[in-house]
């Protein structure tokens, strides 16, 4: 890498991590618990997104942010939760940043809200450099892309507070080799917390509510 663009993504990488130490500042202020969901394309963040928000709904202020290369469709999905929704349209860009996450919270009340979630575009390798002022950043492993994914993006995997396997209805299907993915989970983030789900069956969604629900319990009494 020639050092002019070195520099460019030094100073990128800077800018951005001060400007999420800002939104960080905002969500704890207002009590929010904001939430960065990671993953590859089609590991099914969007359907655990919907579900998460349609439990949560009845008992807490939720939003979303979500973010795609194009169209709106995640955004329709979801709005049907009740819940405010807004698309990010990243045109060619493979990830959020903390910049675009704070213009599209503009005139939204943070201390109106509980649950922030952002649905990061989906890639496994842009989003790790970026923070976006989240306290949980959650990555989702779906049975159907091989247990050796956290060895081979590591760099994501790390990074993450917690691992949701999704789709375990279908894992023996497609021969998923369960406890070779969890111990390439922990190869690379040795006390990631791991949540096993189904949208389909419901596995495992309880859990990961009350894990939400705890989390933010635990924000309020810091």
């Amino acid at each position: 890498m020639q050092p002019r663009i070195v520099e460019i993504r030094r100073n990128v990488l800077e800018k951005n991590d001060q400007l999420a130490h800002d939104l960080r500042d905002r969500f704890e202020e207002a009590g929010v618990l904001a939430v960065n969901l990671v993953s590859s394309p089609g590991a099914g963040k969007t359907a655990l997104l919907e579900e998460t928000l349609r439990r949560l709904a009845p008992q807490a202020r939720v939003a979303a942010l979500v973010g795609d290369l194009a169209t709106e469709n995640d955004a329709i999905r979801l709005a049907r939760s009740g819940a405010p929704v807004r698309q990010i349209e990243t045109g060619t860009m493979c990830h959020l940043e903390a910049d675009i996450v704070a213009r599209y919270l503009d005139g939204w009340e943070l201390d109106e809200l509980d649950f922030l979630f952002i649905e990061n575009v989906g890639n496994l390798v842009c989003p790790a450099d970026y923070d976006l002022g989240e306290r949980l950043r959650v990555v989702l492993l779906s049975v159907t892309e091989g247990e050796d994914k956290p060895r081979k993006y590591p760099p994501l995997f790390n990074s993450a507070d917690v691992a949701i396997i999704t789709k375990v209805d279908i894992a023996g299907a497609v021969e998923f080799d369960r406890e070779t993915a969890i111990a390439s989970l922990r190869a690379v983030r040795p006390n990631i917390k791991i949540f096993e789900t189904s949208v389909r069956t419901g596995a495992g969604i309880d859990e990961w509510i009350g894990y939400l629900v705890e989390q933010r319990k635990r924000m309020e009494n810091t």
